[in-house]
């Protein structure tokens, strides 16, 4: 059972995922009788399919497979909910094509739960996971899942094949892409773009190396990495953006492409530090920006809030909702920054008046 995971519970429901306490009191969250918010009362699930006692563990998934709407509804569109735990529960609702419809559309949900249902959903679900262009390009899993599910229409199976061969896929074992590749390219072979598994496994072996190099040939080395990936196919930078180092994703994250810059953005790997870093960059996609602007996690960061709003990249919309959150002292410096719009220097004044009568 994971330990971080139950550590981000309410102490209130520590007692209901702890081996060591009574099975009744574990065979109540299983059942869902105990006091939780929605995403909380689907964590208890996760953890408690996981108990040492074989009832708590049957109760706990056969609850998952009947999960009441209520708990459903918020839980699975909810984007800071634990991404193990929306993994897990895609295949106890693989079902209901209402509840995979949430889970298709929370950012949050892996590739790789999705593709495992992606062969067999029904069509309107099929046709949502086939407008996410991000993940046809990140897991090659889910792309080939979506080609053999027989509820897609051709046409939508063509289109969807097609993007995938302009953006780098070859897969000439696929019968669907392979019919694409001739529709874009025809017969003419295509160039061999170098693979994000290449660079990756040079990178582990240049680690070592790196430690005991002077700073130019460090710098020779960023610049050789920057030309080959621009070399690369789309597909490529959106595999290298996920699973590279922060030296690849703070190159991808100036592409002119919007979804190798998201994917970049959305790397398990990227820090609270490369966040904040991006929160004030006024050279990314405005699409970065709004991203991070949605991510309630990454909002906590009190430094973030205050880029965003500093940023004149950010979008006045976004900008004013955050003005509030702010301390005195910067909605002081906020009264006289040329570089924001004049509603949100105003909106830092009206605060800023409100606060001294």
């Amino acid at each position: 059972m994971s330990s971080t995971l139950a550590s981000r519970l309410p102490p209130t429901l520590h007692k209901h995922v702890d081996a060591s306490t009574p099975p009744p009191l574990r065979m109540m969250a299983a059942r869902l009788l105990v006091p939780a918010s929605p995403t909380d009362a689907l964590t208890l699930l996760y953890l408690l399919a996981q108990d040492p006692d074989e009832g708590v563990r049957d109760q706990a998934v056969e609850t998952a497979r009947n999960l009441p709407d209520k708990i459903a509804a918020a839980a699975l569109r909810d984007a800071d909910a634990p991404r193990e735990v929306l993994g897990w529960i895609v295949d106890h609702v693989a079902e209901s094509e209402r509840y995979l419809e949430l889970l298709a559309l929370n950012s949050s949900t892996p590739d790789e739960a999705l593709a495992r249902v992606a062969s067999r959903c029904g069509r309107k679900v099929a046709e949502l996971l086939a407008q996410n262009q991000l993940r046809l390009l990140r897991c090659e899993e889910y792309l080939l899942g979506l080609l053999e599910n027989p509820n897609l229409s051709a046409a939508v199976r063509d289109g969807i094949a097609d993007f995938a061969v302009r953006s780098g896929i070859r897969r000439d074992e696929v019968p669907a892409l392979r019919e694409a590749f001739r529709r874009v390219f025809g017969e003419a072979p295509a160039e061999k773009a170098e693979t994000a598994e290449e660079l990756l496994a040079e990178a582990h072996e240049e680690l070592a190396a790196d430690r005991e190099e002077g700073e130019g040939l460090q710098e020779e080395r960023r610049e050789t990495l920057a030309r080959r990936i621009l070399k690369m196919s789309v597909a490529e930078k959106i595999k290298l953006a996920t699973l590279g180092n922060k030296e690849a994703r703070t190159l991808l994250l100036r592409d002119t492409n919007k979804l190798v810059c998201l994917a970049a953005l959305q790397s398990p790997r990227i820090t609270e530090s490369e966040i904040v870093a991006l929160s004030q960059s006024r050279t990314v996609h405005e699409e970065v920006i709004r991203e991070i602007a949605t991510n309630r996690e990454w909002l906590k960061l009190y430094q973030v809030k205050v880029n965003l709003v500093k940023n004149p990249k950010t979008p006045p919309g976004i900008a004013l909702r955050l003005v509030p959150h702010l301390r005195e002292k910067d909605l002081k410096d906020l009264r006289t920054n040329k570089n924001v719009p004049h509603v949100v220097q105003a909106a830092a004044r009206s605060i800023l008046i409100k606060k001294q009568r």
